[in-house]
């Protein structure tokens, strides 16, 4: 099964795509996850990727898709895998879009976790408390929730417009987001 998670920061994706990946046996990708282990791992792409970081600029999206596409080509993505933190604007999503089509590897699905922004911003301040996080203040969510409804409601949209979007409410205990998560994608039962 191959799974785009989408959800604003504080949805519970990260904490979702670890249970999914023992559930149903496929690596789960993070974006963030990814471009950090190839800076460290020293390859042409982290190399590029560590350069532009250092300048203070954001990693371009062909980089990004090239350490996609490495990533994907590893053995352990052949029964699919969960993709987290990308696609994050309508040019990413048609660009993974057609690097999946190239490699013969449609994905299956993608999982909006739907959590409104109110209860994000109390998550995350409760997070911020207890992990004494900065980025996690009210005001910092909001300015970052605002751009995340300003670049993924096109994404969204290209998702259900292509009839791959399933929308899953995320509020509630871990276990009864991740029932609904399953049962939304089919996988009741772990695959053999």
């Amino acid at each position: 099964m191959r799974l785009v998670l989408l959800g604003a920061p504080g949805s519970g994706k990260g904490t979702q795509a670890a249970r999914l990946k023992d559930h149903l046996q496929v690596p789960h990708i993070s974006t963030g996850d990814l471009l950090r282990a190839e800076v460290a791992a020293g390859t042409p792409l982290g190399l590029e990727a560590k350069a532009i970081m250092a300048r203070g600029d954001l990693v371009s999206d062909a980089i990004l898709l090239g350490m996609l596409e490495d990533r994907f080509s590893r053995e352990d993505t052949r029964a699919g895998f969960i993709l987290d933190g990308y696609p994050r604007n309508l040019a990413q999503a048609a660009a993974l879009d057609a690097l999946l089509e190239k490699l013969g590897a449609p994905f299956d699905a993608a999982v909006q976790l739907e959590v409104d922004n109110e209860q994000i911003i109390e998550r995350l301040a409760g997070r911020a408390q207890a992990e004494g996080r900065a980025d996690d203040s009210p005001e910092s969510v909001r300015h970052r929730l605002n751009i995340y409804d300003q670049q993924t409601a096109p994404v969204i949209a290209f998702y259900r417009d292509h009839g791959q979007l399933t929308v899953v409410d995320g509020v509630g205990s871990l276990d009864e987001v991740f029932a609904r998560i399953v049962k939304a994608i089919g996988r009741e039962q772990p695959s053999a």
